[in-house]
């Protein structure tokens, strides 16, 4: 069994403008990550445009606020256009965005599939997901993949039970709201609090399937594994999952500029085990794990490369 990789020229083409930490940079150093010998195993594709695309972002996201981003890009002349502080769309954009949810979904496929030989998948992707709510584009995030992603998994596959984990330093509010009110659904997440996007607290618990381990500026590896290990990974284990996607943002990292984390490599690469060995005991190894946030390059570089080598060994 392999570990796939989805990604696609068109996710350098997403153009944020000069100084905007989510750039076309983080697509090229973890091309140069994976481009080691060590990762000539990994099968790779290209991230697709689907033609049922709209029709799986509906699942998350009302048809007003789709027809609203379509109608932004449309206007080039007006591009880019911010659709907050922080979001922007360039002429690129909506391209990268689509295949970032197309992406999710051919994960989804593919690990569904018993005849595709695939364990596992990494989607390197921009721009991230997990802050997109259902009407609001926020924290450079347009869709909400990973929460489609998990949608799709239940609609298109029939599954019942499917789990998202979220290790990004920041809170994952899009994939919470949407999944806020569905017990077939399950968010678990480690984040700095108090930080961007003010939500993710303990008390935060949906219909009881939302799990927030919230850490302190300034927690290192230690803290996280308690809280990753302590907290959402028995709740894992109580909601059994048909699947397990990931919303990996590596932007706990000491060395990132836009959280006050002090994980390393080694903290990311112990994650990814943990979530294998859970995902080997509730769904046959199935995880489909998403690239959200990572802002140092060199830090992301290196975060990704033990995380798909994790997912790697996972998969054989």
């Amino acid at each position: 069994m392999q570990t796939l990789l989805l990604t696609h020229p068109a996710f350098v083409a997403h153009d944020t403008g000069q100084g905007h930490p989510e750039r076309p940079a983080r697509m090229e150093v973890i091309d140069r990550a994976l481009a080691d010998p060590a990762f000539a195993d990994l099968r790779r594709e290209e991230a697709p445009l689907r033609d049922d695309l709209d029709e799986q972002i509906l699942l998350a996201h009302p048809a007003e606020y789709l027809a609203r981003l379509k109608s932004v890009a449309a206007n080039r002349a007006a591009l880019p256009a911010h659709l907050d502080p922080d979001t922007v769309m360039s002429a690129g954009t909506y391209e990268a965005a689509s295949r970032a949810v197309g992406a999710g979904l051919r994960g989804v496929d593919a690990v569904l599939d018993p005849d595709s030989g695939v364990r596992n998948v990494f989607c390197q992707v921009r721009p991230c997901g997990h802050h997109a709510e259902p009407s609001r584009a926020m924290g450079f995030c347009l869709f909400s993949s990973a929460a489609i992603a998990a949608l799709y998994a239940k609609k298109r596959h029939g599954l019942e039970r499917v789990a998202v984990l979220d290790f990004d330093v920041h809170h994952g509010n899009g994939t919470q709201r949407v999944f806020w009110d569905d017990d077939s659904l399950f968010f678990g997440s480690t984040h700095q609090m108090p930080w961007f996007p003010g939500t993710g607290a303990v008390s935060e618990r949906g219909v009881g399937n939302i799990h927030n381990a919230p850490l302190r500026a300034g927690d290192d590896g230690a803290v996280f594994r308690e809280a990753f290990g302590g907290v959402i990974m028995p709740a894992l284990d109580t909601f059994r999952p048909d699947l397990i996607v990931i919303s990996a943002g590596f932007d706990a990292h000491e060395d990132d500029p836009l959280g006050h984390l002090r994980l390393q490599e080694a903290d990311f690469a112990w994650a990814t085990e943990v979530i294998n060995e859970a995902a080997r005991r509730h769904c046959q190894g199935r995880v489909v794990s998403m690239l959200e946030g990572g802002y140092n390059l060199e830090a992301l570089g290196r975060s990704t490369a033990v995380h798909v080598k994790g997912l790697m060994e996972g998969a054989r």
